[in-house]
């Protein structure tokens, strides 16, 4: 074990504004598919009735916040086991999401066999939201003694035990601090409580583009971009 149970009163009632990254491609997806408003607002709502309800605790969240919350990825993230509830993942800056969106963005571009050779060109809404709730940060003492096993890049083993004991303490703790494995310096949130996000200015949100190679990421908001060499 990493950890001592009195570790654990470290977890304290924090309140922080997190900046997260959402695909912003649906809308033009259906819109190819439709000839006029009536039939894409159809279409969007067929297409929200066929996914898994929001859990009841995220009523009246806003769906930016209670998306993540709706699935049980088979794919695994930092904490949160395959097909465990959803988490929700945050930051502190927008170049640290820019940063774990290269990454996860590149991930995906290498899996499938029809895109590794040519290049992908996304469109990502980056939103803040505010956190509120129990908070264990382990960017600090004594649990930033292990801060290489939090940040391993590719081993979350550990990270999920860390989030069960979490989850499961009474009461239980709703979020973790942690550093970014992908950007030195970034700070990052997990939050496993939709209750505790809420968005106080729905219309802070910045339009980033990310272009994807086999080499190479490239993240851009207006004038600013970010280069993250890969592989």
């Amino acid at each position: 074990m990493l950890w001592r149970d009195d570790w654990f009163d470290r977890i304290h009632v924090r309140q922080r504004d997190l900046w997260r990254a959402v695909e912003a491609q649906h809308r033009v997806a259906t819109m190819r598919l439709v000839d006029d408003l009536d039939e894409q607002q159809l279409l969007e709502q067929l297409l929200e009735d066929s996914k898994p309800p929001p859990p009841p605790q995220a009523a009246p969240s806003h769906y930016l916040l209670f998306t993540p919350f709706r699935y049980a990825s088979e794919w695994p993230s930092r904490f949160r086991r395959p097909h465990e509830p959803g988490a929700w993942y945050g930051a502190d800056e927008p170049a640290t999401v820019a940063a774990e969106t290269a990454h996860w963005r590149w991930r995906f571009f290498m899996d499938c066999d029809g895109l590794r050779d040519k290049q992908l060109v996304t469109e990502h809404t980056f939103f803040q939201a505010r956190f509120a709730g129990a908070e264990l940060a382990i960017t600090e003492p004594p649990w930033a003694e292990h801060r290489d096993v939090w940040r391993h890049p590719d081993e979350y083993a550990r990270c999920h035990e860390l989030a069960d004991f979490v989850r499961g303490r009474q009461p239980p703790g709703q979020s973790i601090r942690y550093e970014s494995a992908r950007r030195e310096g970034g700070i990052c949130q997990v939050v496993f409580a939709v209750q505790c996000l809420t968005l106080p200015n729905p219309h802070l949100q910045q339009t980033w583009i990310c272009k994807t190679t086999r080499d190479l990421v490239l993240v851009s908001h207006d004038s600013e971009m970010l280069q993250f060499k890969m592989g």
